[in-house]
């Protein structure tokens, strides 16, 4: 068995902790933006608007497409990200109303 390059390890190591970084760069940009949809959620819910705004949705999943081809990531994953992140958003909405 040969002995790993340390070069190649090093570089490996340099690399991981980047995607570290970044992965909390990433959870931290999640935060704030919840704190902002809570308070969206909030205000809905006083002001009597439903939880769910699907012309608003289809337009940031556009917008999100259209980002995501410009930065060279594909637009489908990022749609999926961004369903994924609507829904969460949704559910909380909900809860406002619920209160």
């Amino acid at each position: 068995m040969t002995e790993p390059d340390s070069a190649a390890h090093d570089e490996l190591i340099r690399l991981r902790g980047s995607i570290d970084n970044l992965d909390a760069a990433l959870v931290h940009l999640l935060a704030e933006r919840f704190k902002c949809t809570e308070q969206v959620g909030r205000l809905k819910a006083r002001a009597g608007f439903p939880p769910a705004d699907p012309s608003r949705e289809a337009v940031q999943i556009e917008r999100l497409r259209r980002l995501s081809d410009d930065a060279g990531l594909d637009p489908e994953f990022a749609e999926k990200i961004l369903n994924v992140i609507i829904a969460e958003v949704i559910r909380n909405h909900r809860q406002f109303v619920e209160d």
